[in-house]
């Protein structure tokens, strides 16, 4: 069995993936503990802001491998997330710093519920790609 870019895209966006999966994970935490008063919003917004980019980037890149190796099916399963972040990232609170959540905002229940929600999804659709990576690499 030769071992193949597509093969090699699998691998490498199955390994990725867990690290997405492990940033929503980290997510749903994050804003559990603001909805419980565990943390305030600044800190937890300066503990989640970091993250956004590389969440983001690293979702891109593997993307970016699907597209090179011609898995015309896995970027499409990764489209509308991938086209999510892009929109999110734009329309994003006007902020001094990278990141997409603003402290003063944050704490609005809509805005919160909105948040975790938010996490929720992308755990459901990084936990079912996942499983198509299985699958396939």
């Amino acid at each position: 069995m030769a071992f193949t870019f597509a093969a090699f895209s699998y691998i490498i966006a199955l390994i990725l993936d867990a690290f997405l999966i492990f940033f929503s994970i980290f997510h749903i935490i994050a804003f559990d503990e603001l909805k419980t008063d565990y943390k305030n919003p600044i800190e937890q917004c300066q503990s989640l802001n970091p993250l956004v980019l590389p969440e983001y980037g690293i979702h891109a890149f593997f993307n970016i491998l699907f597209l090179i190796s011609g898995e015309w099916f896995s970027l499409l399963l990764n489209a509308p997330l991938l086209a999510y972040h892009i929109n999110r990232y734009r329309t994003r609170p006007v902020m001094s710093g990278l990141g997409i959540y603003d402290p003063t905002s944050i704490m609005n229940t809509e805005v919160l519920n909105k948040c975790q929600r938010e996490g929720w999804i992308k755990y459901s659709e990084l936990s079912q790609c996942s499983n198509y990576y299985l699958s396939c690499g």
